[in-house]
């Protein structure tokens, strides 16, 4: 029982709760906006009850950590990683700029940034015998099962990853993951279309290496145009982490068992590879799809109000103002369709945009464009096809999962993640024989 708990003790930190079914007062203290659920296991009605505990399906108002990565604040429209806004890190910086600023908490100086990239290029390889495990796919294997696997199985090459306590061991496997993403990434893609893998060129930038492992044919080397290396860099530094969510709090579940990291990823890769998380741009094109002409908008957007049609890629979970990162995302899809030409869905998109955004029934429900508005276009744009989306969105997360991974490591709050549940089911009932049933 923390101090302001204490009978007769009121503090104007703290909240006062009475129960009605006794009588009884409980002054629970308040720290950062929260109390903690433990304190009102002492608010009980009969001896050996348990006590009181919360009940919050999918965790809407439970915070199950103290985090120093992300800072978000949805009604205001902020995205901060490690105090940095999101839009002068997607204007300035590259992405393994904020790998490092995710995983260390502080940007780099010029020799720490030329060691970090250096080291991270060295590890870009893969073992022969991943690259044979990947092979035994079949020919139509999702690419993000194929990455899952993939991610899995490098726990087994690295069996010093379980020594997750050594600071050194632990700094290299961060390292390693991070590297090797892109590649497993591109090699999925590339079994798909049953071409050869094409290994790393290190001479080349993190994400201008991605794009030469996936497209790469006969040339002696693959340059892509600047201007799409930038807008996927962009596109990595806005997916790099995004605080709780359910990626996220997987790996910080698996990690907290003190598994390996490579393993606690799995299950952020897992949790992505779902459609209500990582899925949502593939949805939005087959919405623009379907509605199929701007001509067509306004009959969508009465459809939407009506409950006839679902408009995806507006409203978040967290955001209740326009997404920081659909602005900035927008932005670059000028400079790839400037490369590749305009997408005829782009029409659609910025007129159903315009409509929504005027519209009194979208406004009032704080619905506005989201992260995976634009990205699907920019992606499709890219040539990539729409199995590939949540690949792209699982390797620039990679940073955040091992930021959120260690730091849950040297949280002394920190306990096996184990919840309680409220038990409905039917007690005390007595077997019978299977005859006579």
């Amino acid at each position: 029982m923390t101090p302001a708990c204490k009978e007769g003790i009121v503090t104007e930190q703290s909240l006062t709760v009475r129960d009605n079914r006794t009588g009884k007062d409980y002054d629970l203290a308040i720290t950062d906006g929260t109390i903690r659920a433990a304190d009102l296991k002492q608010i009980s009605a009969a001896e050996g009850d348990g006590g009181l505990a919360t009940y919050d399906p999918g965790f809407v108002n439970t915070a199950s950590t103290r985090s120093s990565v992300t800072f978000i604040d949805g009604d205001k429209g902020i995205l901060e990683y490690r105090g940095y806004p999101i839009e002068q890190l997607a204007e300035q910086s590259n992405y393994l700029e904020v790998a490092y600023l995710l995983v260390n908490g502080k940007l780099p100086n010029k020799a720490e940034y030329e060691g970090w990239a250096h080291d991270v290029t060295y590890h870009t390889f893969v073992h022969e015998n991943l690259k044979t495990f990947m092979q035994g796919f079949r020919y139509d294997a999702h690419p993000m099962g194929m990455l899952l696997a993939s991610v899995g199985a490098l726990s087994t090459f690295y069996p010093e990853s379980r020594d997750i306590f050594d600071e050194e061991s632990r700094a290299l496997q961060i390292r390693r993951m991070i590297a090797k993403m892109p590649t497993l990434g591109a090699f999925a893609f590339r079994h798909a279309q049953g071409k050869p893998y094409v290994y790393p060129d290190n001479e080349l930038s993190y994400a201008a290496n991605f794009l030469s492992m996936l497209f790469k044919m006969s040339e002696p080397k693959y340059a892509a145009d600047d201007r799409l290396v930038r807008a996927l860099e962009i596109l990595f530094i806005l997916h790099a982490d995004h605080e709780q969510n359910a990626s996220t709090n997987a790996v910080r579940a698996i990690g907290s068992t003190q598994v390996d990291p490579y393993s606690a990823v799995t299950g952020g890769i897992a949790a992505l590879y779902g459609p209500l998380h990582g899925g949502a741009n593939e949805a939005v094109l087959k919405m623009l799809r379907r509605i199929g002409t701007v001509e067509n908008v306004p009959s969508f957007i009465e459809g939407v109000k009506a409950g006839e049609e679902r408009l995806m890629g507006f409203g978040h979970r967290v955001y209740k103002n326009y997404d920081p990162r659909a602005k900035i995302i927008k932005k670059a899809a000028d400079d790839v369709f400037e490369v590749t030409g305009i997408n005829p869905l782009l029409k659609i998109a910025v007129e159903l945009e315009k409509i929504a955004l005027e519209d009194e029934y979208f406004v009032s429900r704080k619905l506005y464009p989201n992260v995976d508005f634009y990205s699907g276009l920019i992606y499709e744009a890219l040539q990539f096809p729409p199995e590939m989306f949540t690949v792209l969105f699982a390797i620039p997360r990679t940073s955040g999962w091992l930021a959120q991974w260690a730091e849950s490591l040297g949280d002394s709050d920190q306990k096996i993640a184990r919840p309680k549940q409220i038990y409905t089911g039917q007690r005390g009932v007595q077997y019978v024989p299977m005859g006579d049933r």
